[in-house]
């Protein structure tokens, strides 16, 4: 068992809320994880934070945390989170947007609507990040593993 030390406490309270107590017995209920880098160090850096927005608490490393207090907060960040991995365009429905693509994504077959070529970020020098018209965001961890014809596809927008 690993030996750590925080100065909070964390639980998942009746409603099913985080619920963090500070050393001096501040009770704070609602309380959400944010990533500061949620894709480039995704288990380095974490706020937790209240309510209204304001940080709690921060987490050098999501290891360093006790293991009931690790799966809490990756349970809530699983739950809050949503960005599925582009595996494969299957079809695109214009090279002009907006424009609707076919995909398959870690999460199975998805449709989403590129409103514009700005929608299309680049992460790293190999990774990509695609916002659609509903606000979510698609991942292409790897250009460089996707199939022939996907990149063909990609290579019309960037």
């Amino acid at each position: 068992m690993k030996q750590t030390f925080v100065d909070f406490n964390l639980i998942r309270n009746t409603v099913g809320q985080l619920q963090l107590t500070t050393r001096n017995s501040e009770v704070h209920n609602g309380v959400y994880p944010v990533r500061a880098f949620p894709i480039s160090a995704a288990d380095e850096g974490l706020s937790l934070l209240s309510r209204e927005g304001h940080e709690l608490a921060w987490i050098n490393q999501l290891s360093d945390l006790p293991d009931e207090m690790h799966v809490l907060i990756a349970e809530e960040l699983t739950q809050r989170e949503f960005m599925p991995e582009i595996h494969r365009i299957i079809h695109v429905s214009s090279f002009a947007t907006p424009s609707i693509w076919q995909l398959i994504t870690n999460r199975g077959e998805a449709t989403l609507t590129l409103k514009s070529e700005d929608h299309i970020r680049r992460l790293t020098p190999t990774s990509l990040l695609i916002s659609d018209s509903h606000g979510i965001d698609f991942l292409i961890p790897q250009i460089d593993q996707l199939d022939k014809v996907s990149r063909k596809l990609l290579d019309r927008f960037l």
